[in-house]
């Protein structure tokens, strides 16, 4: 090989995945996925093997016993029959008359030596195939054998000599287990009662965790917890709870905590401010007095900034917002300032959300879109368990490795942009803290018209 040729390239193909793995993601797949279908199940299948084994191992094996005797016994009193026909001819009569008074069989003699033609065994006949076998064994004759002669009833041929064959007609009973059906029934019915009473205990023990996971997503999705929650259940479950109500307890401390320093310093920074604006009104001589007033309103925004960031909106209820409504609002207001904005909506327009603080959500996104670009477009779509908002415009976007730095609070990207027009660095960490507080988030990723997209996605 000279030093121009390059090696073969090998490419490996994928080697088949196991069987135990393929078995494994087709049970991850199909199983169901809530508790309460699971916990049934791992109750049900157990027993259901278990009845399927007593059925098909315990049940066949007492049905063969039990008929492989019935059997013999009934051949034994035909061949029994058979040997007294043949060692006292002439007492026909009264062999006939002690067989049906002595044994309950019905016995006639048919004229001629010719059977008709032997039926096909069944398949899964247990009685054509042990009274075949026992009439094989102890009597060793040609014969006939009929089991659906009646719905009752068995009918037997044998034959006796070239001029006679003994027909001999016994009850079904006699010759196969018939009560079997006694045991099934209880079975099958006690396990009815067995499954009825574990839905019932099973949805007495799921509730209570059904009803965490409820306060839990409500909590997570801003909104209140119903009032009437309350731990209960096992005492696992009862646990969580109670450390579910703590959890909540101190985040909302947290929260008004911080609220509370916040709006405590922006109520004596803003008296601050207020005495430089009064200094700045009655002053006459001082230069530069239009910038200093400038500085004072960016102030004034900054706190504004910190206040709504501090508070997050949490302290809105939900209500219903006209997706339809705002996004117009949205396409007469870039229209103002001059900026192309076309939106559509792909589903139902109304949605349940904290009204203002959603609406400032998407309102912060398309102004930051059309501050940096010309044209915007906007997505919604609103499904059964999502709202997605898809936002994205031609500026001249964000670079991939800052696209998560931006929404840390203060943070500042003067080279490419800013959500927050005053430059205090809240705006997208605003953004995401609503729609965090929706349960759902805000992600940065690039624009098929070559800029910004934001994707909004909250559940409904």
């Amino acid at each position: 090989m000279t030093d121009t040729e390059l090696p073969p390239i090998v490419i490996e193909e994928p080697k088949p995945k196991a069987p135990l793995f393929e078995v494994g993601r087709f049970f991850r797949r199909n199983l169901p996925r809530g508790l309460f279908a699971r916990s049934l199940l791992i109750i049900v299948l157990p027993m259901l093997i278990l009845q399927t084994v007593l059925v098909f191992v315990f049940m066949e094996r007492h049905w063969q016993m039990v008929t492989n005797r019935l059997s013999a016994a009934v051949t034994r009193d035909i061949a029994a029959i058979i040997d007294m026909l043949d060692t006292t001819p002439g007492n026909e009569a009264r062999i006939i008359h002690i067989a049906e008074e002595r044994m309950g069989l019905t016995i006639k003699l048919v004229p001629g030596g010719k059977l008709p033609p032997r039926k096909p065994i069944p398949l899964f006949s247990i009685l054509d195939k042990t009274l075949s076998r026992q009439i094989n064994n102890q009597i060793n004759r040609p014969f006939w054998l009929n089991t659906s002669f009646a719905e009752k009833e068995v009918e037997i041929r044998v034959v006796i000599d070239n001029n006679r064959i003994l027909s001999v007609v016994t009850r079904r009973d006699r010759t196969s287990a018939s009560n079997t059906h006694i045991f099934l029934i209880w079975m099958f019915g006690t396990s009815l009662v067995l499954i009825v009473i574990s839905v019932l205990f099973l949805r007495g023990q799921i509730r209570p965790i059904l009803a965490l996971a409820s306060a839990a997503e409500s909590f997570g999705k801003g909104q209140k917890i119903a009032e009437n929650y309350y731990p209960r259940g096992a005492v696992e479950v009862r646990r969580a709870g109670i450390a579910f109500l703590q959890m909540r307890e101190r985040i909302e401390r947290q929260i008004e905590q911080r609220t509370a320093m916040l709006s405590s310093v922006s109520h004596d920074l803003r008296t601050i401010l207020t005495r430089f604006r009064l200094q700045l009104a009655i002053a006459e001589d001082v230069k530069d007095l239009e910038s200093l007033n400038r500085d004072v309103d960016d102030m004034n925004a900054m706190l504004d900034g910190y206040l709504d960031f501090a508070r997050g909106q949490s302290e809105e209820a939900e209500g219903d917002l006209d997706l339809e409504s705002l996004l117009s609002q949205l396409e007469q207001t870039a229209g103002l300032h001059g900026k192309t904005l076309t939106s559509s909506i792909e589903g139902p327009s109304q949605v349940r959300v904290r009204p203002n603080a959603f609406t400032r959500l998407v309102t912060n996104l398309a102004a930051n879109a059309w501050r940096h670009a010309a044209t915007v477009r906007i997505g919604a779509r609103n499904s059964a368990r999502f709202l997605t908002i898809i936002i994205d415009d031609d500026g001249p976007g964000i670079p991939e490795a800052m696209r998560e730095e931006v929404f840390k609070p203060f943070f500042r990207l003067d080279e490419a942009r800013n959500l927050d027009a005053s430059g205090t660095g809240l705006g997208l960490a605003i953004a995401r803290d609503i729609a965090r507080g929706h349960g759902g988030n805000v992600t940065l990723s690039e624009s098929p018209m070559g800029g910004l997209r934001a994707t909004v996605r909250v559940p409904v």
